[in-house]
């Protein structure tokens, strides 16, 4: 970041903007004039934790600001048969990073959303106090869901552990939709976009790849096969998604409301 002027950046309009250096060097520079305090520095915090994990490629944290994140530019590509193999074993390798507490030392966002990491033990406990009891209690605040909605919900997270097994807490991604598994340009698919990085359950970063799109079959074999995975967790997709689909509720309105509810269905 020697070669680049903070003046040029902060001139930047809000979005993404790629620059090429005087070194030859390419960068993507993330804009948000009025980004919520500490938005980009746990985004840069969460690129440094996948990277540290050595794993997955991830791009280069150059500088970040309260409204800006600089980071290396990892090109787009296609990715092969081949790519999604490999893609799929390093996330089983990822996952195999544990910690004593499910959450982080600090919240994170999803999306616009803060995502609270309070660390706790008890993964069922961090799954329904800090992911679906509050997006539940916000989507009621906010007009969407209705008391039947709320108890049903309440239900549900008392009735965790006898849905959800065991699980060790692991380091997730937290927002993995197909999207941000990024297609380098030499192919090899990274991982971007990280400020909901965490300490969870490894089904959810699963659940979310099913979400909207997903990879090929060959993608999950890997995975399966790695972690010695039979497959069951797909049978818990509706709960764990129930998260990001409340989420979306809040954050884009009543479109997620029959998802939500069909979510609720499915799972009591």
């Amino acid at each position: 970041m020697k070669t680049v002027l903070w003046q040029q950046v902060d001139a930047l309009d809000d979005g993404l903007h790629r620059l090429l250096l005087d070194d030859g060097n390419r960068v993507v520079v993330k804009c948000r004039r009025y980004a919520a305090p500490g938005f980009f520095a746990m985004e840069a915090h969460g690129l440094e934790l996948l990277r540290h994990a050595g794993v997955f490629r991830v791009p280069i944290v150059h500088a970040v600001k309260d409204d800006r994140l600089i980071i290396e530019d990892l090109g787009h590509g296609r990715p092969g048969y081949a790519a999604w193999e490999r893609a799929g074993y390093r996330l089983a390798q990822l996952h195999r990073h544990t910690a004593e507490n499910f959450g982080l030392d600090r919240n994170g966002w999803c999306g616009d959303s803060q995502q609270v990491n309070t660390p706790m033990s008890d993964g069922w406990q961090f799954f329904a106090e800090c992911r679906l009891l509050p997006q539940g209690r916000r989507a009621y605040d906010g007009g969407y869901l209705s008391p039947d909605d709320i108890r049903a919900l309440e239900r549900l997270c008392a009735n965790l552990p006898a849905r959800i097994p065991r699980q060790a807490p692991a380091l997730v991604h937290g927002d993995l939709w197909l999207a941000n598994l990024h297609p380098c340009a030499d192919g090899e698919l990274a991982l971007i976009d990280a400020a909901a990085v965490h300490y969870g359950w490894a089904e959810t970063d699963l659940a979310m790849l099913t979400l909207f799109g997903e990879p090929p079959a060959v993608f999950f074999e890997a995975y399966q096969q790695t972690a010695g995975s039979d497959g069951g967790w797909r049978q818990r997709i509706p709960l764990y998604n129930l998260y990001h689909l409340l989420n979306h509720l809040n954050l884009f309105g009543r479109g997620y409301l029959d998802a939500v509810r069909d979510a609720l269905r499915v799972v009591r």
